[in-house]
């Protein structure tokens, strides 16, 4: 295409993807749209406008909340100047870099990005004042207009919600949480996260402990609330398991004691005649020590759980250790490992008498 080339029949034309309506400056100059008609086509009344530093609208009137999802990935998606002088890759003749090079490492985290996950308590996408998006920490970036940038010295790995890179959602809910000052929203945030199916309350504290969030007032009641939510959508889909593959009916959050002796700690489900018992990891994660620091052998939850189930298999009981994720990714294979204990109870040594109380 040659300078000669009337400009018109080098613009894009208005198109229904809206990654053909906004387009960034590198974009634009792929398409042989130099910077000066560019500017011509953004002056008062023209059909263009700019939205952000580098980043044009190609229609006028206000941009949708879609548009201006992808503007913020282009604006945080820009090369450093040193890659902006290396030959463009061309995806397509005439449309530049493809969508994918053209974001770079950058992804939508935050309240934007959990409005993509579908959360109710965010509202529509379009409603939003503000984009979040994620950078190396190298990046030299300001935030501008509707965008804010967060960086991060560890990228995680982006989830593609459509074709949008979005961190991931316990990460998005610690960037949100980290912009939220109302204690009330905060809860309702961490409360759909669970509540819906979207994450495990474990990963969102490990996030949230990772982030420092932990110590904040607005964070301290929600994050109890958050455990028990998972508790109880634990719960569920345990007394689901037992019901949908044709278990035996268990006994129901019971405590196990020895006849006129100590207590030897409640149990999520009991099989009196198989002595079999189910328990649910629904610990926290420690508050204030990062997760990657965290060991087994130091979590005085672990201790304790270890403890209980030694000193039941002592006296013959089975105990199966169920986790809320394992139960919500492989029920079937839970069901499975429950069941096979059952069975195997006919080839043990009888167990000891225990009394079955309620918890």
């Amino acid at each position: 295409m040659t300078q000669n080339t009337p400009l018109s029949s080098r613009l894009p034309l208005p198109s229904e993807d809206v990654t053909l309506r906004v387009r960034s400056a590198a974009q634009l100059r792929a398409r042989g749209v130099s910077a000066a008609q560019t500017s011509a086509q953004c002056l008062p009344g023209g059909p263009w406008q700019q939205i952000l530093p580098g980043v044009y609208l190609l229609h006028p009137g206000p941009p949708t909340g879609r548009e201006r999802l992808h503007g913020a990935l282009l604006y945080a998606g820009r090369p450093p100047v040193s890659a902006r002088r290396a030959p463009a890759r061309l995806a397509e003749p005439g449309y530049g870099p493809g969508e994918e090079d053209a974001y770079g490492e950058a992804m939508v985290t935050g309240v934007a990005a959990l409005a993509l996950y579908g959360f109710a308590a965010v509202g529509p996408l379009g409603a939003l004042h503000r984009i979040d998006v994620l950078v190396p920490r190298t990046r030299r970036l300001r935030s501008a207009r509707f965008v804010e940038v967060l960086r991060t010295a560890v990228m995680p790995r982006a989830v593609r919600v459509g074709e949008v890179p979005v961190a991931p959602v316990e990460r998005a809910l610690a960037d949100a949480v980290a912009a939220t000052a109302k204690a009330a929203d905060v809860r309702r945030l961490l409360t759909e996260a669970v509540r819906e199916g979207h994450c495990e309350p474990a990963a969102v504290v490990r996030e949230l402990s990772e982030a420092e969030l932990l110590g904040r007032p607005a964070v301290v009641g929600a994050v109890d609330a958050l455990l028990a939510e998972g508790r109880a959508a634990a719960e569920a889909r345990l007394y689901a398991m037992v019901r949908e593959h044709g278990l035996p009916d268990p006994v129901w959050n019971v405590e196990l004691r020895l006849p006129g002796g100590p207590r030897l700690g409640a149990v999520d489900a009991y099989w009196p005649d198989h002595a079999v018992a189910v328990e649910l990891d629904a610990r926290a994660p420690r508050y204030g020590v990062p997760a990657r620091r965290r060991q087994a052998e130091e979590d005085p939850q672990w201790a304790a759980y270890a403890a209980k189930r030694e000193q039941l298999e002592r006296l013959g009981v089975t105990v199966v250790h169920l986790t809320p994720r394992k139960l919500r990714e492989a029920a079937d294979q839970q069901a499975t490992v429950v069941r096979t204990a059952l069975m195997a109870a006919a080839d043990r040594e009888p167990a000891a008498y225990v009394m079955v109380l309620p918890r």
